[in-house]
């Protein structure tokens, strides 16, 4: 049986859509099931009393820009058509909530890469409700549904349930993996991912 990967991931976040790019690749090799679960990154902060690295870092610009460097070395190596929006950080909780609600409608894998592709290579507003519709429809999926669904109470307290769930579990940032419960954080720990996806 293949091992099963759990990836805990936000819109907003940018390393979660250089997971996202890199981990078919790895499921490819490795056979490993892939289930997406979608957190809120704000709410997940607040839970664990974590900051965005702008903030953590903001009076070690050393470090910050060290991250950076890391961060621009990892989209070279993978040749990812990333690019920084300029518009970041942009509120992803409708974004969030609409993951959810593709999961129900059954068009949750379009949704994902129709998003994240509209916010880190098309550097769209995703913020903006009019823009979040256009992107939508552009790409066949029915955003009236979805963005309807996504304001729906049970939608909104899975969101939440996950996010809670999340920082149970000791995740305090995206993209968190789990690889049955050993937990791996960053986008960095890729390797350490598929290292424990081909143990026996």
């Amino acid at each position: 049986m293949a091992k099963g990967m759990e990836f805990l991931f936000d819109f907003g976040g940018p390393n979660s859509y250089l997971a996202h790019k890199s981990l078919p690749e790895i499921c490819a090799r490795t056979g490993a099931e892939l289930a997406y679960v979608p957190i809120l990154l704000g709410g997940l902060f607040k839970l664990t009393n974590n900051q965005a690295p702008m903030m953590r870092y903001a009076e070690t610009p050393a470090k910050r820009n060290y991250e950076m460097l890391e961060f621009d070395r990892f989209v070279k190596a993978h040749a990812l058509p990333f690019k920084m929006n300029p518009r970041f950080p942009i509120n992803s909780l409708y974004l969030m909530r609409g993951a959810v609600a593709a999961q129900q409608l059954g068009c949750f894998a379009l949704y994902v890469d129709t998003v994240m592709a509209a916010m880190w290579e098309d550097s769209k507003d995703m913020g903006e409700a009019k823009i979040v519709r256009q992107v939508l429809d552009s790409a066949g999926l029915d955003s009236s549904a979805l963005l309807a669904l996504a304001d729906d109470p049970d939608v909104k307290a899975e969101l939440m349930a996950n996010t809670e769930a999340a920082a149970k579990r000791g995740a305090f940032g995206v993209p968190t993996f789990f690889v049955g419960e050993e937990m791996f954080w960053g986008k960095e720990r890729l390797g350490q991912v598929e290292a424990a996806l081909t143990k026996s």
